[in-house]
């Protein structure tokens, strides 16, 4: 899933990241598939703050979207 989302255009990226609720969803499931796929640290730094922080972390994860097209501390 980590794979599928960085191969969506920013546009769907951004929308996505941008629905206060969506956002926090799409953040764990693509965070989760992340460290299924790859476990490093990386990622699960990624899994607990996108679970702890939750809303803030998203809003974060749209600024980095915009800059690096990937969510932060999620390299798949």
């Amino acid at each position: 899933m980590a794979k599928k989302f960085q191969k969506l255009p920013r546009l769907a990226q951004i929308i996505l990241l941008l629905i206060p609720g969506v956002n926090w969803i799409t953040e764990i499931v693509v965070r989760v598939s992340a460290v299924i796929e790859k476990t490093t640290m990386r990622n699960v730094i990624g899994v607990i703050l996108g679970v702890v922080v939750g809303f803030v972390f998203g809003w974060v994860d749209l600024v980095w979207v915009l800059l690096f097209k990937h969510l932060v501390f999620c390299k798949a």
